[in-house]
């Protein structure tokens, strides 16, 4: 965990980076692993407050991944369908959320992630 004293705005704004750059992926295949991941190698070591938020979203995104791939297979039963649109809403309002968090400066957990990088 990071030091609970005031975060400066230079680290709330590269904490938010670390969020909102997912949105790339938009623009740039896996931009929301490749984003999060450059800022988050970029500042982990001068941030700790930026560490914290960057595998926060890094693990985020690549849960999310990895359940985008699992919902993928389960298109042959339908249900994948409703999985990959639901996921997508959640991606989208939690990644907004965890966006305003860190720019406030404060930590954000994202519910239903799993911790790959610790």
């Amino acid at each position: 965990m990071y030091d609970p004293n005031p975060v400066s705005k230079d680290d709330q704004t590269f904490g938010m980076l670390c969020h909102l750059v997912a949105f790339s992926t938009f623009f740039i295949p896996f931009g929301s692993i490749i984003g999060p991941l450059l800022i988050w190698l970029i500042k982990k070591d001068q941030s700790p407050y930026v560490n914290e938020h960057g595998k926060e979203s890094l693990n985020f995104q690549i849960s999310i991944l990895i359940y985008c791939i699992i919902s993928s297979i389960l298109i042959i039963v339908f249900i994948g369908v409703l999985l990959l649109i639901a996921i997508g809403i959640t991606w989208f309002i939690l990644v907004i959320i965890a966006s305003i968090k860190a720019n406030e400066g404060s930590v954000y957990r994202y519910p239903l992630t799993i911790r790959f990088i610790k």
